[in-house]
């Protein structure tokens, strides 16, 4: 067997293991790609009147919150501008729960609970991440699945490239005919589409792995250079909690955030887990961006910031490998390049899922074909 007859095989074999698995997740991922801005449409819940009153503390907001899900766990809540809802948003493994409790931030009411595990998004984002399988297996498949359509894609480049270099240009365009057969014409969607897109799709997949696998990211992290735990850390307190339980710093905190940062678009806050647990809050410095958030600790008794030994902490004090991680998701939705990559990110994932339709339509033909012949034989 030659080399480019192995790497055919290789890349028939493997396409029609996964075929079903990359086209959803293609599928998938280009109905995700506008998810903010369609949902932008219908949240006019989220905004609120400006008042000229002090907005509701951490505490109070997590006292509100918890007696309508006084069984479940506060992830965090995330304060924004003074016409904006405050999101405080609830998540549990096991079983999985995850809905957010939007409160007015100057009367305390609730205005609207959002389970984030219902309606369209939330059956995409099923899809996209575990093949609407139960968790364990599905994300198992996924990841699995989509780490071979790497190697897909590079045989699949492999096969395209001509043995001659002056038939490149015949790759590389539709050259149809009034004669032109549809198998012809499958086969040049199959491999014209597949060339245009195979450097994107590989960069999408790619990024995709580094979520799904914390070995890879480790190993990317390693690769750039990176000298610092990677992995999200919350430091402890420098200091022991005070006797006056009646004054918690932690409510002072977003005011002083808001003051220092006046253009930041939210400010995440994190309760503490334990009496030696620092606070954290996620400060979201670009509106639809997450790799530039500042994620900043404080002692939750003196409000003095720490520094983390993870890789997630100020932007500003970030090195190359951990720009690499932090820009990893919005590389992977097509977010940070606006607009514009976005849309490059919807075509690409459609235009992905189109090649496991059009590479089992070779590969039935070519089949179907062979039987004919023996049939006729």
């Amino acid at each position: 067997m030659t080399f480019k007859k192995f790497i055919f095989q290789l890349h028939k074999i493997l396409g029609l293991t996964t075929g079903l698995v990359v086209f959803i997740v293609a599928i998938t991922g280009c109905c995700w790609a506008f998810r903010d801005e369609i949902e932008s449409t219908y949240d006019d819940y989220k905004k609120v009147q400006p008042q000229d009153l002090s907005i509701l503390t951490p505490t109070q907001v997590k006292e509100l919150a918890k007696a309508v899900f006084p069984n479940n766990t506060i992830h965090g809540t995330v304060f924004k501008k003074a016409d904006d809802a405050i999101e405080v948003i609830f998540y549990d493994a096991e079983p999985e729960f995850y809905q957010s409790v939007f409160l007015n931030p100057y009367s305390g009411n609730v205005i609207k609970v959002d389970n984030h595990l219902s309606g369209f998004f939330a059956f995409i984002l099923k899809g996209h991440m575990r093949l609407w399988l139960p968790k364990a297996i599905g994300e198992q498949v996924v990841g699995a699945s989509i780490l071979i359509f790497i190697l897909i894609i590079i045989s699949g480049f492999i096969l395209w490239m001509p043995k001659k270099r002056k038939n490149i240009k015949q790759r590389l365009k539709f050259d149809w005919k009034k004669t032109t057969r549809w198998k012809r014409k499958n086969f040049d969607l199959h491999t014209v589409v597949g060339f245009y897109v195979c450097s994107l799709a590989l960069l999408l997949a790619f990024t995709g792995s580094i979520i799904s696998y914390n070995w890879l990211k480790y190993v990317v992290y390693k690769s750039a250079g990176g000298d610092k735990v990677p992995a999200f850390v919350i430091p402890e307190n420098n200091s022991t909690p005070t006797e006056n339980d009646s004054i918690i710093p932690m409510d002072y905190l977003i005011v002083k955030l808001q003051k220092e940062n006046p253009n930041a678009e939210a400010f995440e806050l994190h309760y503490p887990k334990t009496k030696e647990e620092s606070v954290y809050v996620e400060v979201s410095n670009s509106k639809g961006l997450y790799y530039d958030a500042d994620y900043r600790f404080f002692d939750q008794n003196t409000l003095e910031e720490i520094e983390t030994p993870g890789v997630y902490g100020k932007y500003k004090d970030t090195q190359l490998a951990e720009k690499i991680l932090r820009m990893n998701y919005d590389i992977h939705i097509g977010a940070i390049g606006g607009l514009a990559g976005k849309i490059i990110a919807f075509l690409v994932s459609l235009l992905t899922a189109s090649l496991p339709v059009t590479g089992i339509l070779l590969w039935y033909g070519r089949t179907y074909k062979k039987k004919q012949k023996a049939q006729k034989q």
